[in-house]
């Protein structure tokens, strides 16, 4: 929010002046990743046309929304994701290093294309040449598994990080057991999933490089479903959280604080 740089705002609980909306001509059709999109899409055309304008993020709001319940579907949404990435990056291009787009060209489009799009690009590349380094002995062992040893660490920090942020902030989490289950994800995370998202990212990526804009099917089963199979087992507080009385009272909050925003 203080760098005025926001690429992304969700799509599950975004809010947008409509004036601007209609001078952009809304949302893109045929695009894979709309929120990002559109938010792009607003900054080039505000900045364009040297209007002031900010897009803050607010944590306040409150929105249910229905993760994938299985490893196939959200290996496809993730590539959805990277696929809508690549095609926005490739569509405002012209934002890398412009610094007539200020933060958002010289900053947060860099990262967005670096740090994000090609990260697992990068990833693969650094796997593949280690693991070719240590095959021709051009590299210490010892010193190789050390810092693989602290690159794990250092990403396990980050994730039990943020949940505790996130908990001490906003309380989000009904029980001390949901925290310990959420910590406890956060350190093996790095073991099977976290290369999981590489090899589905990757996916997404090639298939972006090959024009696929496809929005590919997404199993929808409903919060109910969702709860008996997955929830009841690893969050038994959260059943509370899926009552109807408690759904009511977290529209009204949500409700509530987009209001002070406008």
């Amino acid at each position: 929010n203080r760098l005025g740089g926001n690429l992304l705002v969700s799509g599950a609980f975004g809010l947008f002046r409509r004036s601007h909306l209609l001078e952009i001509g809304g949302y893109t059709v045929g695009h894979v990743v709309e929120d990002l999109d559109i938010v792009v899409r607003l900054h080039r055309h505000l900045r364009e046309r040297g209007i002031d304008y900010e897009v803050p993020f607010i944590p306040d709001p409150v929105a249910w929304t229905e993760v994938p319940s299985d490893l196939r579907t959200l290996g496809r949404q993730r590539d959805r994701w990277h696929r809508g990435l690549a095609q926005t990056m490739f569509t405002h291009r012209r934002l890398l290093f412009n610094p007539r787009f200020g933060v958002v060209g010289m900053l947060m489009y860099p990262f967005f294309l670096f740090g994000e799009l090609l990260a697992p690009v990068v990833e693969l590349l650094g796997i593949v040449f280690t693991g070719l380094a240590l095959f021709l002995g051009a590299i210490d062992i010892q010193f190789a598994l050390l810092f693989l040893l602290v690159a794990m660490v250092y990403q396990m920090m980050l994730s039990v990080w943020a949940v505790i942020l996130d908990e001490v902030t906003f309380k989000t989490y009904p029980s001390s057991r949901d925290v310990a289950v959420m910590l406890l994800c956060a350190l093996v995370e790095p073991f099977g999933y976290r290369q999981l998202t590489v090899i589905w990212r990757l996916r997404g990526f090639f298939r972006a490089l090959r024009g696929h804009s496809h929005w590919g099917e997404m199993q929808r089963r409903g919060f109910e479903s969702a709860e008996e199979d997955s929830a009841r087992f690893w969050y038994p507080s959260l059943r509370r959280s899926f009552s109807p009385r408690t759904r009511q009272k977290s529209s009204r909050v949500a409700g509530s604080c987009i209001g002070k925003a406008i």
